[in-house]
């Protein structure tokens, strides 16, 4: 029963955060070692699934260390409340204002049938229940008596469809487990209980049977909670006999404009102000909770790291925590997160490198370079091979002959060649050759703009840093697939300055909150964010896992970054970078163009080129044997005729 009872309030996302097995031979000294310990958790809902016996020994126990007063919460399951009426006065005495949850049984005429038939005076809730629970099987069975072979199987699902009137009402199952049976929503008050109203199979409240939710107050009567209000006191486990909520703060000093601890010198009290401290303090105080507060510095030193600040309130050792704190999976499993109030994801810090003269040069890497001016002189010795027999403008002298052909082969860039060719190979040939350009020239054109108005990160040969505090580490060695023997540890924005500009590091790889840091301190014409990449969940504050706090505070966080108040905290902190670059446009480095991704357009280039070439010269050939033909024939026949005059005799 108590683990249906868990699984239960986990199905409606309520989470129990410690649960407690206390037999009925317990002594006194061990329950209130429990309590104790409940006390310190700083807990104050409590559920009791347990005999009526060893729940007035709890209850009696609990109002005597003063945990029947105002801000607590008790519910009791029906194993306590179907008996309630058997308990003594002292018992009913300790339990006021708990809230208890009663089995329902209608009192139909076939139940006063029964008991009167059987002269019983008081029928228990667990006699009602196997009464039915027989009934039910002796109808299934009933049915499967002209079966010649029953199994478990059936018979169960002959039960589990059987329906009738009982003892208790309306006997049904409902999605082939639940029996529907209405429950009796109870409020111990005076010497008695009260009845406030029932729960549904559905799971709602209704304060009459038969009638719907209409109400306010969830569809219960009022209930009178331990202490006298009629309302559940909010965040019931902020404070118990005055103890201070105790928060852990984060403290290495390399980002003060994020983090950092303050003394008010009137007081003499710690606070913490910076980026995370203000939305924390915002937040908080919206909530209007009258509660102490103890901001408890937690320093790096002797290789700690944050994952052992989460164990320390993992373990209860404090409340909560509260800075620059990356929300993970993992950590998720041990406290509860607030919504992350940061910009989420990693990004990349570079130094603004010095505009080179030579920027032309950049878009093409240096083997198309070679490539293209190799293709432009192949081409012009394929047009001089192809023209020059024939076509006078590729005649004459040698000078003027490769200045022409020069000329020609270069024109074809912008389409400004003159020449007029008169071999349709040549024609072949550079139609081929401008469809190339025309790529090559816009591929070029489109590179060079990119490199002209976003800067490049040059990673060759270089470092990337990462905070070794942070979980940066993991998720820029997962996710950018760089070489473990490439990242360097930095702690502060000066190391950060300092790395970028005596080139100890290409990059920087972090938070993006830590980046906005740096922009902030540094002049933008320095260093410029270049990239962001969603591979982290941003920081969040850290509570005890069921904390209602973490719920609270989360919402005040969605209400900041509604109303404004949250990019206005970052802006008093961080205002420099909202002239870098805009997050819903981040820079993408374009990609430099090289040999291997045009193979397939010079490839077909050049394979033309080849084939013209090798036609001109079939062709060349050609003429050549036909030339020498002639002339062998007239040799023979200048034999045969040696003056014209023999020949005509």
């Amino acid at each position: 029963m108590a683990t249906y009872i868990i699984s239960s309030f986990r199905n409606h996302n309520k989470h129990v955060t410690y649960t407690s097995l206390i037999s009925t031979s317990v002594n006194h000294t061990q329950i209130l070692e429990e309590f104790h310990k409940f006390q310190y958790m700083q807990t104050k809902v409590f559920v009791v699934h347990g005999s009526p016996s060893i729940s007035s020994r709890l209850f009696s126990m609990a109002k005597d260390v003063g945990m029947m007063s105002e801000g607590y919460t008790w519910i009791v399951t029906s194993k306590t409340t179907n008996f309630l009426k058997f308990m003594d006065s002292k018992a009913i005495e300790s339990m006021q204002g708990a809230v208890g949850f009663k089995s329902y049984f209608p009192k139909s005429s076939k139940f006063h049938g029964l008991k009167h038939f059987m002269g019983l005076k008081e029928v228990d809730y667990d006699g009602m229940w196997a009464y039915d629970a027989v009934y039910a099987l002796a109808m299934a069975v009933e049915r499967l008596q002209t079966k010649k072979h029953v199994t478990k199987l059936a018979l169960l699902d002959h039960i589990l469809r059987t329906t009738f009137r009982g003892l208790g009402g309306e006997f049904k199952f409902v999605n082939e487990r639940t029996l529907l049976r209405p429950i009796e929503v109870k409020n111990v008050i005076g010497k008695g209980d009260k009845r406030v109203g029932f729960s549904i199979v559905n799971g709602e409240f209704v304060k009459k049977m038969g009638k719907t939710n209409s109400s306010t107050n969830n569809g219960l009567e009022h209930i009178v909670f331990p202490g006298g209000h009629t309302s559940i006191l909010n965040h019931r486990r902020l404070q118990v006999n005055g103890k201070k909520m105790r928060i852990l703060v984060p403290v290495f000093g390399g980002f003060k404009n994020i983090l950092q601890m303050v003394v008010d010198p009137k007081t003499n009290l710690s606070n913490v102000s910076g980026f995370c401290g203000d939305v924390f303090n915002v937040a908080f105080n919206v909530l209007n909770h009258k509660v102490d507060i103890e901001f408890v510095p937690y320093l790096f030193e002797e290789g700690r790291t944050f994952n052992d600040l989460i164990d320390k309130v993992y373990y209860k050792e404090f409340d909560a925590a509260v800075g620059d704190i990356t929300i993970t999976s993992n950590r998720s499993r041990y406290v509860d997160f607030t919504l992350p109030y940061s910009d989420m994801g990693v990004g990349t810090l570079v130094r603004n490198a010095d505009k080179s003269i030579w920027i032309f040069l950049s878009p093409l890497n240096a083997d198309l370079w070679f490539t293209s001016a190799g293709f432009f002189l192949f081409l012009g010795f394929v047009i001089w091979v192809i023209e020059h027999r024939t076509n006078e403008e590729f005649q004459g002298s040698t000078t003027q002959q490769i200045g022409t052909t020069l000329w020609f082969a270069f024109s074809t860039l912008v389409y400004a060649h003159r020449e007029k060719l008169e071999s349709n190979l040549s024609r072949f040939v550079v139609t081929v050759w401008v469809f190339v350009v025309l790529v090559l020239t816009s591929s070029y054109t489109a590179t060079l703009s990119s490199l002209l108005t976003v800067q490049q990160i040059a990673l060759k040969g270089g470092s990337v840093q990462f905070q070794g505090i942070s979980p940066v580490k993991a998720a820029v060695y997962n996710n950018v697939k760089l070489n473990e023997d490439v990242l360097v540890e930095l702690r502060s924005a000066d190391d950060y300055a300092k790395a970028l500009r005596n080139g100890r590091v290409g990059a920087i790889i972090d938070e993006i909150l830590y980046i906005k840091s740096v922009l902030a301190l540094y002049s933008r014409h320095e260093f410029s964010l270049v990239a962001t990449s969603s591979t982290t969940n941003g920081f969040g504050f850290v509570f005890q896992k069921g904390s209602t706090l973490a719920k609270d505070i989360s919402t005040q966080i969605a209400k900041l970054r509604e109303d404004g108040t949250l990019k206005a905290l970052e802006d008093k902190w961080l205002e420099r970078q909202s002239s870098i670059m805009s997050n819903d446009f981040p820079a993408v480095s374009p990609n430099i163009l090289n040999l291997y991704g045009l193979r397939g357009l010079f490839l077909i280039s050049g394979v033309s080129m080849a084939f013209a070439l090798l036609v001109s010269m079939v062709y060349l050939a050609r003429e050549k044997c036909q030339g020498r033909s002639k002339m062998e024939m007239l040799r023979r026949v200048s034999k045969i005729c040696p003056t014209p005059s023999t020949c005509t005799r």
